[in-house]
């Protein structure tokens, strides 16, 4: 006798990305299997990149644009405290809106998903029902030194031990905000019900930031979508992410710069987002040691399968990243990955399989490696028959909906964890 299908209440305020993809593939497989399945985000979650109406009922629902007031130079601390207060109230208001219409939907379970401002979503206060959160990470400036934590003390001036009491006094009213933004994004998570990560490194970044348990509930790749399409190998490597500083950008391209430049490729990367101070910081930077680098933004699903399968590799190079479906989209499309070893590619990348792990950030490591792949057109090609097959037996979107769908009915069976809809 098969399972009774689910009404789902789905939440999200996902910018484009790899958070929203997986969100995409969840809600297709969902519906595919029978449940039923409602979406509900803010206004300015609705729409744009792969967006859920495609699939399903989906319910824009205001959410107030917090404003900065202005202050003198010595009080924007105070500023930016009320400017994190305004999130908070905005944020909060507009889950309750999204609980109460919820609530009138009759739904079995609460199938939440991250947030752009506070990681983990306001929603789980106020949902009085079985809820699951499916939380791609911590808000990482607050928890990691990408570049540096907020937390130590202000660097002495010269000469001298220690920084100032008054510098002191100053960085410690200019952290108001910030833990205030972070006291909220703790109090959202231990509200969340059963959280869901999708590597068991991010499930650790769970427990360090939050203190709180988490289930592994890896993801799955459309390997539909995601195939090889024929093409010749190209004379490029691919970097894929957004042009921020965390995506590592920067150590690809001086991982480049350490191959010989008669022998060094292009490196094409494509972005969804990017921040423009680091843009053109990345792009002073190839040209200073000569590579040629260019960014492709916003590039359709056929053109980013069309550059995966062309490329001779992905170079993988992110800070921390907790998962990462780069690499194992390049791996369906048959192109192997040279990654470092850090955060949870670890786990998804096996080395001599589907690719070739490194283990630091060294950019002579990188090249080395990337040079390997080049000489040995043996490896290059056992890796790529390798590497798709890895995929399609690990991380199937069917498995990964098997993952997802227990971890729902579970919620339900057992009511979720402490935290019943309350502020």
């Amino acid at each position: 006798m098969s399972a009774p299908t689910l009404r789902i209440a789905v939440w999200h305020n996902l910018p484009s990305g790899g958070g929203k993809r997986a969100l995409w593939n969840h809600v297709r497989g969902l519906i595919q299997r029978g449940h039923h399945v409602e979406a509900f985000c803010p206004e300015s979650a609705a729409g744009g990149y792969l967006p859920l109406a495609d699939l399903c009922a989906e319910h824009a629902l205001p959410l107030a644009a917090s404003k900065k007031p202005w202050a003198p130079r010595l009080w924007r601390w105070w500023a930016e405290a009320k400017l994190a207060q305004g999130d908070i109230a905005a944020h909060r208001a507009h889950a309750q809106l999204a609980a109460a219409r919820i609530a009138q939907g009759g739904f079995d379970v609460l199938f939440a998903n991250s947030c752009a401002t506070f990681a983990a979503p306001a929603i789980g206060r106020y949902a009085a029902m079985p809820r699951v959160l499916y939380l791609g990470e911590p808000r990482r400036q607050l928890y990691e030194a990408l570049p540096d934590l907020p937390w130590p003390a202000p660097k002495p001036a010269a000469g001298a031990a220690t920084c100032s009491l008054g510098a002191l006094r100053q960085s410690g009213l200019a952290l108001g905000a910030l833990r205030l933004r972070m006291r909220e994004e703790r109090d959202n998570a231990s509200h969340a019900g059963t959280i869901l990560v999708n590597s068991a490194f991010a499930r650790e970044s769970v427990l360090r930031a939050y203190g709180l348990d988490a289930e592994v509930c890896m993801l799955g790749i459309d390997t539909d979508r995601f195939r090889p399409t024929g093409c010749a190998v190209g004379s490029f490597v691919m970097g894929l992410g957004a042009v921020q500083p965390h995506k590592g950008v920067d150590r690809a391209i001086l991982a480049l710069a350490a191959v010989p430049e008669r022998r060094r490729p292009a490196l094409v990367w494509v972005s969804n987002d990017e921040g423009a101070g680091y843009r053109a910081e990345v792009e002073a930077l190839a040209q200073r040691h000569r590579v040629a680098f260019s960014i492709r933004s916003r590039t359709s699903d056929a053109e980013l399968v069309a550059l995966l399968s062309e490329a001779a590799a992905l170079l993988y190079t992110p800070r921390l990243e907790p998962f990462g479906l780069a690499p194992l989209e390049a791996n369906a499309c048959g192109t192997p990955v040279i990654a470092i070893a850090e955060g949870g590619v670890r786990e998804s990348l096996v080395d001599g399989e589907n690719g070739i792990l490194v283990p630091d950030a060294r950019p002579d490591a990188i090249a080395k490696a990337l040079l390997r792949l080049l000489d040995e057109p043996g490896l290059a090609a056992q890796l790529r028959r390798r590497c798709r097959d890895a995929v399609v037996a690990r991380y199937s979107l069917d498995a990964a909906l098997d993952r997802l769908e227990g971890a729902l009915r579970r919620a339900i069976t057992e009511r979720g964890p402490a935290g019943n809809g309350q502020t």
